[in-house]
């Protein structure tokens, strides 16, 4: 489901374009493809969203460049943890989620893609929002954090404190669900100590979402609000 989501995405990319990179167990399908393209000729720049995705990028060959003022992206592929009916995301899980945010707000489309397991009711349903955080005040920001509803940990990786790629920690928060997503994003930026969250409002313009009959493809203009 997530090869078939991941490798439709690419029927997007044209030669010449500069392509946003994420980061996850679906958008790799996207990039593998896009390397074998690549190697076919294909004429691309990429920008990736984390060191992990910079690392299989350059080994299979994309093309890499740096985001700059001076620089327009074409189209940016990505994937999520969960989509609702609005295609708002919650994103985050593989800890890229300020970068991944960075390049979709500077991208002219932002495709998604996630196998069916993905689409939910409401946000926040069967996965944590996470919120990245400086380190400094860090159990203060998440006190903060908790009062709007939640049930926060400090995400670990073998009894380790896990870092992001901007050295920040992450917290992972359990709303239970989430009712109103827009104000909460507004709530939680708001927040002094933290640098961002894994709230994706209005920044997608499609879904590519995988089964195993093939693909389906959800646009924000034809979702239901």
């Amino acid at each position: 489901m997530k090869k078939n989501a991941g490798e439709k995405a690419v029927e997007w990319i044209e030669d010449g374009m500069i392509v946003g990179l994420g980061t996850g167990s679906t958008v790799k399908f996207t990039i593998e493809r896009l390397g074998e393209l690549v190697q076919n000729g294909l004429n691309i720049q990429g920008i990736p969203s984390s060191v992990k995705t910079k690392r299989l990028a350059q080994k299979i060959g994309i093309p890499l460049i740096e985001l700059t003022n001076e620089i327009i992206i074409d189209v940016t592929i990505d994937g999520a943890d969960e989509v609702d009916s609005n295609l708002y995301l919650i994103k985050g899980g593989g800890g890229a989620l300020l970068r991944e945010k960075i390049i979709a707000y500077h991208s002219k489309k932002e495709i998604i893609v996630v196998d069916e397991s993905k689409i939910v009711k409401a946000l926040g349903i069967g996965f944590p929002l996470p919120v990245e955080v400086t380190k400094f005040g860090w159990s203060a920001t998440k006190k903060a954090i908790e009062e709007l509803g939640c049930t926060a940990e400090l995400r670990k990786i073998m009894d380790e404190v896990y870092l992001t790629d901007n050295s920040n920690y992450l917290l992972d928060c359990d709303f239970d669900h989430i009712e109103e997503p827009v104000e909460l994003s507004e709530a939680l930026s708001n927040i002094p100590g933290v640098v961002e969250h894994g709230l994706f409002i209005n920044l997608v313009d499609e879904v590519i979402v995988g089964s195993r009959q093939g693909t389906i493809t959800l646009e924000r203009e034809t979702v239901p609000i």
